[in-house]
């Protein structure tokens, strides 16, 4: 987050009735998994209500939470009651001292508090994710495959991506999947698990069974050629691919009247209109050529 927020105001931010609107239309070409993220989600009133209404729209198999953990400890019952399946919690760091660094706020206890609660009430997959950033976290990464291995966890690594709120982002900072795969191979034999179609990960296990980690790359070896997803920001934008900076505005049709035919007609048009994606801008340039893209602090979704 940079030190002054810009903050969206509350008129701009879509209802849950616009919402699940929105659900129905992307369940009718054929949407069956949605992932509720940020920004921040936990901090929207009553998410637990979007939480029961989007899983229980007809032709949705999955309903996932992407979160910084701080209310998880306060919500994960009353969102696994609603129906929330899977939940990822954003922790780049291990180290109280340092996350409270990064987040600004002592709060390092609390959110290992909200992962041991989201364990107790049984969500179907946990996940951590930590954005390994040169410099900051590097010298954290066999400890994330500790953590995994010994509490049975999913820890996803990532490389940093241009969309930081301070604009700190350089490749530089930038640790590759395979320098972060090779730490760990260091201490723990791995097996490779097949990677699913339009995964944003390598996954892999522990030889000696204990927890998964994934890899993503998304700076040094994209999964732009069967990227299958899109992003509905909070304020009603649609989003096709995160490194590019067009965004197509649902939200003006949804509060014009339009038919949800007219806005079906639309987003054909704006999926036709995706972006090639990371991988092509790094083929015709280079990665240094890469810049900031948008803070995700902003973009919920």
């Amino acid at each position: 987050m940079p030190e002054t927020p810009e903050w969206i105001p509350n008129e701009r931010i879509l209802s849950f009735e616009e919402i699940i609107r929105l659900v129905k239309i992307f369940c009718d070409f054929g949407v069956d998994r949605i992932r509720i993220s940020g920004g921040e989600p936990l901090v929207r009133k009553d998410v637990e209500r979007l939480v029961s209404l989007i899983a229980s729209t007809p032709g949705i198999k999955r309903i996932g939470m992407t979160t910084n953990g701080f209310y998880l400890e306060e919500k994960a019952r009353s969102l696994r009651k609603a129906g929330l399946q899977s939940v990822t919690v954003s922790l780049h760091s291990l180290r109280r001292s340092r996350f409270a660094t990064v987040t600004q706020r002592d709060a390092h206890e609390k959110v290992l508090q909200g992962i041991k609660v989201a364990k107790e009430v049984g969500f179907d997959s946990i996940k951590i994710n930590a954005v390994i950033i040169r410099g900051y976290n590097d010298d954290e990464i066999l400890d994330f495959a500790s953590l995994a291995n010994s509490e049975n966890l999913n820890v996803r690594f990532i490389e940093y991506m241009p969309f930081d709120g301070r604009k700190m982002w350089g490749m530089d900072k930038v640790v590759s999947g395979e320098e972060i795969l090779s730490k760990i191979k260091k201490l723990y034999n791995v097996i490779q698990l097949e990677r699913e179609q339009g995964s944003t990960a390598v996954n892999y296990k522990f030889e000696d069974g204990g927890g998964e980690f994934g890899i993503i790359t998304s700076i040094t070896k994209p999964f732009c050629s069967d990227c299958d997803r899109l992003r509905l920001t909070a304020d009603g934008k649609i989003v096709p691919c995160l490194f590019d900076t067009h965004e197509y505005d649902v939200a003006s049709l949804l509060r014009s009247n339009a038919s949800d035919e007219e806005i079906k007609d639309f987003l054909r048009r704006v999926v036709k209109l995706k972006a090639r994606g990371v991988e092509s801008l790094i083929k015709e340039s280079s990665v240094a050529s890469l810049h900031h893209v948008r803070p995700m602090y902003v973009t919920g979704g």
